[in-house]
């Protein structure tokens, strides 16, 4: 009798897509694994609502997937704890089982590909690695896009995926004869308007017993997590959280995704989708977002302009496929580079939102509650004052890692690293993100009742954005005078008396000596 081949398919946290065609067939000899390891949390400490957010829905994709006839390998914390690792877990698995073929998804993240890549198994195990079948542009794709060390531009690279996929196209031309809406500027949020802001549409999945394996394990965390959590951890939950956010918050997000507040209750949400999780661990294809706001635009033209719906697009088509291919031209060296050689150490109060700066208080005691802050604040506020402060990046890197729930290597590094550190040089962003508090203000509502005086640059309670953003810009002239954006910033500053320039640039070296206590 012919022998049946056992296969062996792993399954990480960060890829529970229902479309893939590895599930369109039931067969009883392919065993599908998933796996809660320790060694996840070496690279750092986790924030507890991510820790919930994968293990619920890894558990939970997992239960699905045997409900539909397939075989599957669920080992948690407790089973996996006798392990030293992945390759000594997966030695016993395919020895136990007598597996003929081992499957694995080419990962997200540099590390654990390398490590797949890498293991050590019985020679009679035949490995073999899939795509993903996530991503708008198949990994092996990647390389007809970016090259390593080599400045792209997110717009080029955007008008190319709209020609490719055919969105938001008239022919070969753009829908409305324009590519990019940006220019048609962002608007504060009017206190008079603040009630308007929609509830965030949130869940309530039990997490007691995960966050007892937490416990039970020692496994360290920062931030809270009630007993339920309000992200989705389904796919039925991300797509109703996507129709939420077509109906009720996408006619509006063109015009405030960089807004900040602080008088709402959801200041924390706004007008944002919030479905980056669900996305980034793959409950949710990138393809079905588009396709279901695109359909909503099309059939509520008087709610929904196009100037709102491209700028979601942008998101989703343009910047996320963006960053990964960023990501993967340039690692691992993008990982180590620091063209700024900024070396200051993150400030203690970024742990706890301790701090006299309103908008920074604000904004980490958000993202400590609710694992998450908004494109806006991670930019504008946390990023901008790590920039302009000269943290080094590396720091800056893995608090923006551990503590957000969306947060996956190859999305934040390039986002955290470049665009908002500007520590690739400029392979991400044309120009560094810095601004003064003049942008915080404008922006946002968080200046009105600060310690510090948003309009003054220096002297008591001088707001340390102004200060310690004019330092950077003459600390690194030589580097950002080139750009031609930047030309008229270092004429104005000429054009200041010189005890004016003094004062500015004393009250940035007092305030980097005391970060800690601003």
């Amino acid at each position: 009798m012919r022998k049946k081949h056992k296969r062996l398919r792993l399954i990480q946290e960060d890829q529970l897509n229902h479309d893939h065609s590895w599930f369109s067939q039931v067969d009883n000899n392919t065993f599908y694994l998933f796996l809660e390891l320790r060694q996840k949390f070496s690279t750092g400490t986790q924030h507890v609502q991510k820790v919930c957010a994968l293990y619920a829905a890894m558990e939970t994709f997992a239960n699905e997937l045997q409900n539909n006839g397939h075989q599957v390998i669920y080992l948690n914390l407790d089973d996996t704890q006798q392990y030293a690792g992945l390759e000594h877990l997966l030695q016993h698995i395919t020895e136990h089982h007598e597996i003929d073929f081992f499957d694995y998804q080419h990962a997200d993240d540099y590390a654990s590909q390398q490590q797949l890549v890498n293991l050590n198994l019985s020679s009679r195990v035949e490995q073999c690695c899939y795509d993903s079948e996530h991503f708008f542009l198949a990994h092996n794709e990647l390389k007809n896009y970016f090259v390593a060390a080599k400045a792209s531009r997110m717009e080029l690279f955007y008008r190319k995926m709209r020609k490719r996929f055919d969105i938001l196209m008239d022919g070969d031309q753009p829908e409305g004869q324009r590519w990019n809406f940006e220019v048609n500027g962002q608007q504060k949020i009017k206190s008079q308007h603040v009630s308007e802001i929609p509830e965030p549409l949130c869940f309530c999945n039990p997490v007691t017993e995960i966050l007892k394996r937490l416990e039970r394990h020692n496994i360290k965390t920062i931030g809270r997590c009630e007993k339920v959590l309000l992200w989705p951890v389904t796919r039925g939950q991300a797509i109703e959280l996507l129709a939420y956010f077509c109906s009720h918050l996408l006619p509006s997000f063109g015009l405030h995704h960089d807004t900040l507040n602080s008088n709402s209750p959801f200041q924390w949400s706004l007008f944002h989708s919030r479905l980056s999780f669900a996305l980034n661990c793959k409950l949710i294809s990138p393809q079905l977002v588009l396709t279901f706001a695109l359909q909503m635009y099309r059939e509520n033209p008087q709610l929904i302009s196009l100037s709102q719906i491209e700028r979601f697009v942008r998101q989703l088509l343009g910047w996320r496929e963006f960053v990964r291919g960023i990501y993967w031209a340039n690692m691992p060296e993008y990982q180590e580079s620091n063209a700024l050689g900024a070396s200051q150490n993150l400030p203690s109060f970024f742990s706890n939102g301790q701090t006299k700066m309103n908008c920074l208080r604000h904004c980490i005691a958000q993202s400590l509650e609710f694992a998450y802050a908004h494109h806006g604040q991670r930019l504008m506020v946390l990023g901008n004052f790590c920039l302009i402060s000269g943290i080094e990046p590396k720091q800056v890197d893995q608090w923006f890692l551990t503590t957000f729930i969306d947060a996956m290597p190859w999305v934040q590094l390039p986002n955290s690293h470049g665009m908002s550190q500007f520590a690739d040089g400029g392979l991400v962003a044309s120009k560094p993100y810095a601004a003064s508090a003049n942008y915080v203000h404008k922006m946002s509502d968080y200046c009105g009742s600060c310690h510090y005086k948003h309009q003054q640059k220096h002297g008591d309670k001088s707001c340390p954005f102004n200060s310690l953003y004019w330092s950077f810009m003459i600390k690194h002239r030589e580097h950002f005078e080139q750009y031609s954006r930047l030309a008229m910033l270092y004429k104005n500053w000429d054009r200041q008396p010189n005890n004016e320039q003094t004062a500015i640039l004393e009250q940035a070296r007092c305030y980097s000596e005391e970060l800690d206590f601003l």
